[in-house]
C-alpha cells in the first residue's frame, strides 16, 4: 500500500508541475479559463464532495430551491478550480507586478495595530482568494506567519511551501506551534489563523454558524486574551477586471479573560464576521467540506487548530 501511495503522490506531484509551467507560460485569460474548467471536471467527478456541498448549501440558505443550491454548489467547485490556477499564475509574478493586481481596504487598521508593538493575530477562512492575499501581504505589511496542517502528498507539500514562503511569510505546523507563535507575537510580528474547519479535540467551541452548532477552535481566542494581540479579520474578493480587493475588517475585541464563556463569545464575534461575508459571496467559500457534524463524536487531540479538509 504504502509503494502504492508513493507512486500516486509522484504522479499527482507530476501532472501539478506540467500544470504550473503550462498556466506560468500562458496569459490570465487562459488561467482562468484552465480554473473554471478544472473546477467543472472536479464538480462532475467528485460526487462526494459535489453532495456535500450541495446539502451544505440547501440547509444554510433553507429559502433556495435544490435547483439554485446546485447551480452554487458547482460555482463553488468554479471558484476553487479559479483559486488553483490564479495561484499557480500568481506565484510566477514580480513583486511589483502582484502589488498592481491588489487593492487594498483597511490598510490603516494594520497599520495602527502594527504601531502598539503586540503583534497581530489575522483570522480568515478558506474563503475567496486567501492564498492570493498570503502572498501580496508581506509585500504591503511585511511578512507573516501561517498555521497549516502538512499535506498527506510531501510532494505537494514542499511545491505548496515554496509558493508560500516565497514572498517572505513563514509557515507555522503542529510541532512546536504555540511556541512558535508566542514568539512571532512577542516580536510585534503577525500571525494568521483559519478558523472556519470542524475540529476534533478538546479545546473546540460551539459556536452558531448558518443557524447550526458548529465545534470551533479557540486557539484563536486563547492566544489573544493571553497576548492583547489586535485580531483583525481578513478577507480577498475578486474584482471584475481581474484584480483582487484585499480586505482588512475592524479589530475583534480580544477576550476579557480566558473563562468558557468569554472564549466561546469571542470565537461567535468571529465567526459572525466570517458567516457574513459568505453570506455576501456564498460561491466562495469551501462548502464541500463537512463543517457541521455530529457533536457527540469523540474527540481527538490530534486535530486542534490544524483541521484537515475532508
Amino acid at each position: 500500500m504504502g509503494g502504492l501511495s508513493a507512486i500516486r503522490y509522484r504522479c499527482e506531484y507530476a501532472v501539478l508541475v506540467v500544470l504550473a509551467t503550462v498556466i506560468g507560460l500562458l496569459p490570465w485569460a487562459f488561467t482562468r479559463w484552465a480554473g473554471r474548467t478544472l473546477g467543472q471536471a472536479f464538480y462532475v467527478f467528485d460526487r462526494s464532495h459535489r453532495r456535500v456541498a450541495t446539502a451544505n448549501l440547501q440547509a444554510a440558505f433553507p429559502t433556495r430551491s435544490p435547483a439554485e443550491c446546485r447551480v452554487l454548489a458547482q460555482s463553488t467547485f468554479h471558484h476553487f478550480g479559479r483559486l488553483a490556477t490564479d495561484l499557480l499564475k500568481f506565484r510566477t509574478l514580480s513583486p511589483d507586478a502582484m502589488l498592481n493586481l491588489v487593492e487594498v481596504s483597511g490598510a490603516e487598521r494594520v497599520e495602527e495595530a502594527q504601531a502598539k508593538g503586540r503583534g497581530i493575530l489575522f483570522l480568515t477562512g478558506h474563503f475567496g482568494f486567501w492564498e492570493i492575499q498570503a502572498l501580496a501581504h508581506p509585500l504591503k505589511f511585511g511578512s507573516m506567519s501561517v498555521m497549516a496542517r502538512a499535506l498527506d502528498n510531501p510532494h505537494v507539500h514542499d511545491f505548496l511551501e515554496r509558493i508560500r514562503i516565497s514572498t517572505g511569510n513563514g509557515v507555522i505546523y503542529r510541532r512546536g506551534a504555540l511556541r512558535r507563535v508566542f514568539r512571532t507575537l512577542s516580536e510585534n510580528g503577525a500571525v494568521g489563523i483559519l478558523i472556519d474547519q470542524h475540529v476534533q479535540s478538546r479545546d473546540a467551541v460551539q459556536v452558531d454558524f448558518f443557524n447550526r452548532s458548529a465545534a470551533t477552535t479557540s486557539a484563536l481566542a486563547v492566544l489573544a486574551a493571553r497576548t492583547g494581540a489586535p485580531v483583525i479579520p481578513l478577507f480577498a474578493l475578486p474584482l471584475n477586471d481581474g484584480r483582487y480587493r484585499l480586505v482588512y475588517e475592524s479589530v475583534v475585541e480580544p477576550p476579557a479573560n480566558e473563562t468558557p464563556e468569554a472564549l466561546r463569545a469571542f470565537t461567535q464575534r468571529c465567526t459572525d464576521v466570517l458567516e457574513m461575508y459568505i453570506r455576501r459571496h456564498p460561491n466562495l467559500w469551501l462548502w464541500m467540506h463537512r463543517r457541521w457534524r455530529d457533536e457527540e463524536s469523540k474527540f481527538e487531540e490530534s486535530a486542534g487548530v490544524f483541521p484537515a479538509v475532508r
